[in-house]
């Protein structure tokens, strides 16, 4: 029996409960919210969208995956090697229709704005265009094989509608806590002189905000290329992919949703951003009824590279791009413990996802020297190391656990980090920032 015995369905319909209290509070139009009509009729928009995206996903994965494996395109679940399951070749690049079904949502709701908010129709375009040349990568990915060079620079050219089209500051506030090393009694300080090369430093504000001009645009480039490659690296075991995105975009709907409510002055940007998220949602919804334990379909690259560049959409032109990084705490933690490995400093084999012995999952390994990496290892005479993921972390701190357990443990632990970004975004920061 595993570890985690409740419906998968109750699993799958509770992240969306928070996101779903806030919006029905909103609906219900509480006096403290007082949204206006054309707010309201958009977010109906929105869910009807929402409610489309899931039901075309699910009518149309059985349909496609027909099509993907008459013409080749499948692979075996390595995660299930010797067994029945293990040979059956499962569909692959299934991340098409949900990235497709998207798109289509997100034309009919350019009809909405085009008579409510005709002045972010540029915005929505240049989003639709970054997401569209990321599943057209995506797709081609998992057909051709792209080299890893590829999967760095294109992400960064796709990313460049969105930046022209960014309208927003380039400047940061500084924590309270940091502004005496630029500034103390209205005088910059060397550490200030310094830095005043590369960035601006308001000096009628005493240091409290700096404007980093284009570095700031660099950074939400760079934020592009890491939302994409971080879920992509972050994978291998049956519903993690399209589970964590769909985790992250529930959190992402909370924040956008918070901040409607308490009517902030970046809320027609959060609106924004829940045109975006919640058709996404229901794209993921979707998909997961396919893809999780034991699956029936895999989504390949092209969902990845869409779910990312669709995140960093809604950073860069939701205007909270700082905020996203919050949501994504597991996928840089994955990303730093892996880097010895994707730089080359450690061995790193093709496929680092965990090893089935049969009926648990159980960390993979790669050959080594006794006297090797002993700082990785458990046993330090090991001639076995295993791989650097926080995937293969979990079983070596948890131990052995069926794939579905560890599916739901890594879940968990992303919406428990986001639970824990929405906390310090919304009521921590008050400490380091003015209210």
């Amino acid at each position: 029996m595993g570890l985690l015995t409740v419906n998968n369905h109750v699993f799958a319909v509770l992240p969306l409960v928070p996101p779903s209290y806030l919006l029905l509070r909103l609906l219900l139009n509480y006096p403290q919210f007082s949204l206006t009509e054309s707010i309201s009729s958009q977010l109906v928009t929105y869910v009807a969208l929402a409610i489309l995206g899931f039901s075309l996903t699910n009518q149309l994965v059985p349909s496609i995956k027909a099509y993907t494996l008459k013409r080749g395109i499948r692979g075996k679940d390595l995660g299930k090697k010797g067994t029945s399951l293990g040979e059956n070749p499962i569909p692959e690049a299934l991340g098409i229709v949900p990235g497709t079904v998207f798109l289509i949502c997100m034309i009919l709701a350019q009809v909405l704005f085009a008579s409510t908010n005709p002045e972010k129709l540029l915005d929505c375009n240049s989003a639709l265009l970054a997401i569209c040349f990321m599943l057209f990568l995506g797709f081609t990915d998992d057909v051709l094989e792209w080299p890893w060079r590829y999967k760095l620079i294109l992400p960064t050219v796709a990313s460049l509608p969105l930046l022209c089209c960014y309208k927003g500051s380039t400047s940061i506030v500084m924590p309270i806590q940091m502004r005496s090393l630029l500034m103390v009694d209205n005088e910059v300080t060397l550490l200030g002189h310094m830095l005043g090369y590369l960035i601006t430093i308001d000096t009628e504000t005493n240091g409290k905000v700096v404007n980093l001009g284009i570095w700031y645009l660099f950074y939400m480039g760079m934020l592009a290329v890491f939302s994409t490659n971080a879920i992509n690296i972050y994978a291998g075991i049956n519903g993690l992919e399209v589970g964590q995105a769909y985790v992250i975009a529930c959190a992402v709907l909370v924040h956008n949703l918070y901040e409607i409510a308490n009517h902030s002055e970046n809320a027609e940007n959060h609106l924004f951003s829940v045109m975006l998220m919640l058709p996404f949602c229901g794209v993921c919804l979707g998909l997961l009824k396919y893809n999780w334990c034991p699956a029936s379909v895999f989504v390949g690259d092209t969902f990845c590279y869409f779910s990312g560049m669709t995140f960093a959409v809604v950073g860069i032109l939701g205007h909270f791009s700082k905020t996203l990084l919050l949501f994504f705490v597991p996928q840089i933690i994955n990303f730093l413990w892996s880097c010895p490995q994707l730089f080359r400093f450690v061995p790193c084999p093709r496929h680092r996802l965990p090893r089935f012995n049969g009926t648990h999952m159980i960390p993979s390994t790669f050959p080594c020297k006794p006297s090797e990496f002993r700082w990785i290892k458990q046993q330090g005479e090991a001639t076995e190391c295993p791989n650097m993921t926080v995937i293969n972390l979990a079983l070596q701190l948890l131990g052995p656990l069926t794939e579905r357990d560890l599916c739901l443990v890594l879940l968990s632990f992303q919406a428990l980090t986001c639970l824990g970004a929405l906390i310090c975004r919304h009521y921590l920061a008050g400490f380091f920032f003015e209210p």
